[in-house]
């Protein structure tokens, strides 16, 4: 058995379901980077379709559920967090989902594996797939079984994200928005990496990179807090010394 059957073996023990269409599950563990596009490949961006719809049920019965006096807002909010394909990224590694995935040798090498927009996406297909091979309950077990970390700090506060972070301390010292620049873009179209640069007046540029430009922008921005919160922040020199 090679590697990557034994982790489409591996995936099936943890979900707990034994695929009967074997091509239904290999569709939806292909990136549509495989083949090039080409037409006699099927890949999993219909499941995607379906799977992000089958999410949504999923995750707004489990929170009305959850508080059945809660507001719709409230709930909005909390599914937002939920079904975002980073918490479907986070799931996908807890399926073990990555190494099961099939991908060609250029996406592979530029990270595409351990993408959150790539793993989110297959994560919606794997839904998918468990519901037309297993019915909603199977999608429902998937579904509470690999989220059932996202709702234990659900109600937690929600700490703000480095772009808004920065953007107030600027505010705070009297400064222009940061702005930002794509300065670089690398890969294939499906699976690129993005260079941001982000520019404070008064202060040294900082760059990040990431898999679409918004996650970019948000490296660029930690970048320049972290250093912003070292000894001497962005701008500042070192104190003189009398001599």
């Amino acid at each position: 058995m090679n590697k990557r059957a034994a982790a489409v073996d591996e995936l099936e023990r943890r979900i707990g379901h034994t695929f009967v269409d074997r091509d239904l599950l290999e569709r939806a563990l292909t990136h549509a980077s495989v083949g090039d596009g080409a037409r006699d490949v099927r890949h999993n961006e219909r499941l995607e379709f379906l799977g992000d719809r089958v999410l949504n049920l999923c995750a707004a019965e489990r929170l009305m559920a959850l508080d059945p006096d809660a507001r719709e807002g409230e709930m909005s909010r909390k599914l937002a967090s939920l079904v975002n394909y980073h918490a479907c990224a986070r799931a996908a590694e807890r399926a073990g989902l990555p190494d099961a995935l099939r991908l060609s040798a250029s996406a592979s090498k530029v990270g595409a594996r351990r993408s959150d927009a790539v793993l989110g996406d297959a994560c919606e297909a794997l839904i998918a797939a468990l519901y037309v091979d297993g019915g909603l309950q199977t999608a429902k077990a998937f579904f509470e079984t690999f989220w059932a970390e996202a709702f234990v700090d659900i109600d937690a506060p929600r700490s703000k994200d480095p772009k808004t972070q920065l953007q107030e301390w600027a505010q705070g010292l009297g400064l222009p928005l940061p702005a930002y620049a794509i300065v670089g873009r690398e890969g294939p179209p499906h699976a690129p990496v993005f260079t941001v640069e982000v520019r404070v007046q008064g202060f040294e540029p900082e760059r990040g990179e990431g898999g679409s430009r918004q996650t970019a922008e948000k490296a660029a921005a930690q970048t320049m807090l972290l250093k912003r919160e070292g000894p001497n922040p962005p701008g500042e020199s070192e104190p003189e010394t009398e001599t």
